[in-house]
């Protein structure tokens, strides 16, 4: 008779524990960056949250930190790359040597930058773990020929250089700060990948489209218009379309405008002025708003052409 397994990992064999470690990808946060990206799981050890690992990334060697374990498949795991190890003391204390390195090679970068007339700012550095390679991370508003200033960071250095060009949603991430809300940008609390932002997701939730209303600290649509488009697009479903006719308990009207977050419709009731309403204390017809949305669109597709 076989032995059984009751929940201890010390009584499973090799056999057993390689095939579950085959069934995990690991999320990794990496610091610099402020990224966090998925890897394969080892099977030749197991990996818990908060492990500091060793990873090959396209910048090169790195380490970062376990935040998430996942079992099953993820997108595109096949094309993930293992963990190659937990990181040892040695590893964290050599680690913390790279940092203190990039932090003198960002003000010798800085000193350099003097000799030559580039418009960039300085964001972060880093060095690959095997320090094979400088990476500065910078900000510009414009294209930056930075070859001849390459070439006098590599004679200083002796490693491969590159200098990697950040958007300003990066440079804000990277950098933090409030937001209009009074809270930490999302992009530095939670936001790992930046989806596209339109002005038709501000219209759909009733935003005022002013620049004041809209834009964020990086001069970029709000970054929360675009994930809580999904949210308002579902709850817009129970709604009648603005310009639609409802009926209420006053007589028939127009709808001129929604705030659908406190259940409120505005409605211009012929000959009366404007009511405001819930959701329960208005009619109209679904098949006539899906009718006057589809033209809506039409037209706005339009203009954007």
């Amino acid at each position: 008779m076989g032995k059984k397994y009751t929940g201890n990992e010390n009584e499973l064999d090799s056999g057993i524990i390689n095939k579950i470690n085959e069934d995990r990808t690991i999320d990794v946060y990496f610091e610099t960056f402020q990224k966090r990206y998925f890897f394969l799981d080892n099977p030749d050890f197991r990996v818990k949250i908060n492990d500091k690992v060793l990873v090959e990334t396209q910048m090169g060697l790195g380490i970062g930190k376990v935040i998430g374990i996942k079992s099953g498949r993820v997108e595109e795991k096949e094309s993930l790359k293992r963990i190659i190890r937990v990181a040892d003391d040695k590893d964290l204390e050599k680690n913390k040597e790279l940092k203190e390195d990039s932090v003198k090679a960002g003000f010798i970068f800085r000193n350099k930058l003097k000799k030559y007339n580039l418009n960039l700012k300085l964001v972060a550095t880093e060095y690959t773990f095997d320090k094979k390679k400088l990476i500065f991370y910078f900000a510009s508003e414009e294209r930056v020929d930075f070859r001849d200033f390459v070439k006098d960071l590599a004679a200083i250095f002796k490693v491969r250089i590159e200098l990697r060009q950040i958007g300003v949603r990066d440079y804000a991430k990277m950098v933090g700060d409030c937001g209009s809300c009074g809270k930490t940008l999302c992009c530095k609390s939670f936001i790992n990948k930046f989806d596209s932002v339109s002005i038709k997701m501000a219209r759909d939730q009733g935003v005022v489209v002013t620049p004041s209303k809209i834009t964020g600290v990086c001069g970029r649509l709000k970054c929360c218009i675009g994930f809580e488009n999904d949210q308002y697009n579902e709850v817009r479903e129970n709604y009648p379309a603005v310009g639609q006719t409802v009926t209420t308990e006053e007589g028939k009207g127009s709808v001129i405008s929604m705030n659908i977050l406190n259940d409120l419709i505005f409605v211009n009731i012929h000959g009366k002025g404007i009511g405001r309403y819930g959701l329960a204390e208005i009619q109209f017809d679904a098949e006539e708003k899906r009718e006057i949305e589809k033209r809506q669109n039409c037209c706005n597709f339009i203009e954007g052409n």
